[in-house]
């Protein structure tokens, strides 16, 4: 595989209009490796690493904020060359759009995967001792899929660094709590309504958004398609990857260029 000189997008193969895989809080581009092969079918396919998830070494002393992973992604996908769809779960959805509406020549189409504009008034309080407790480093894959269970579980494995003795956090619990706490202070209503390119939004049954938000997406966005799968958590694409395929598969059908 080789990777870009932005180093920021891994190319994955296939032919065709580029698609950039862009990741959730505490994912990495390593974790769409179940969707990568089908996805080589419609396109060019790139995973994308986000900051501050780059690797436990990777140290980055910036303040959090959307506008600087917007800025990257928006970066990354412009060394492309060519305009790209871009699917994005959770946090990854967020900034797919946001792009989307701050560079629209950089855009073909967007997925928004489980993922609303406005999570104000929502504290991370609740999830920041089980983050917390988190060790540094898991000595085996039991224990990983012990500790998210068995959908998170492979999800994380690919994700955290994985070491000689075993599998480590690819990031500080700090700065993903800061992450997910500037979404409890501001909306982002303003950048979805800007959107122009078809999007096409997947809400899971037991879902994270705040109900209804994804369904208000649909009603007042440009051009939306949307799809509740009720059987899914929030890993949508590999909780219900049946369900997930099929709504991809035929939203690319319509609106991506095929080689």
């Amino acid at each position: 595989m080789s990777v870009m000189a932005t180093s920021l997008l891994t190319a994955r193969g296939g032919r065709g209009e580029p698609i950039v895989l862009v990741h959730g809080l505490m994912g990495r581009g390593a974790t769409w490796s179940r969707q990568v092969p089908w996805l080589t079918r419609f396109g060019e396919v790139h995973t994308y690493d986000a900051p501050w998830h780059r690797g436990r070494e990777a140290a980055d002393p910036a303040d959090v904020g959307t506008e600087r992973f917007v800025e990257e992604l928006a970066g990354a996908v412009a060394e492309l060359g060519r305009p790209a769809t871009l699917i994005g779960h959770s946090m990854g959805g967020l900034h797919s759009w946001c792009v989307a509406a701050a560079r629209p020549e950089l855009v073909t189409a967007v997925v928004v995967e489980d993922m609303a504009p406005d999570f104000r008034g929502r504290t991370t309080g609740p999830w920041e001792p089980w983050l917390a407790a988190l060790p540094i480093e898991f000595d085996s894959e039991a224990r990983v899929l012990d500790a998210f269970g068995p959908v998170a579980g492979r999800y994380f494995l690919e994700a955290f660094d994985r070491t000689a003795t075993g599998w480590r956090l690819h990031g500080y619990p700090q700065r993903w709590i800061e992450i997910a706490a500037e979404w409890g202070t501001r909306a982002y209503w303003q950048q979805w309504r800007a959107v122009r390119a078809p999007v096409l939004l997947i809400e899971a049954g037991n879902s994270v958004t705040p109900p209804g938000q994804m369904v208000q997406m649909h009603e007042t966005g440009a051009r939306t398609s949307y799809l509740k799968v009720p059987e899914a958590g929030h890993l949508v694409h590999d909780d219900a990857p049946a369900a997930y395929r099929a709504a991809v598969e035929e939203f690319l059908s319509t609106f991506v260029r095929h080689a």
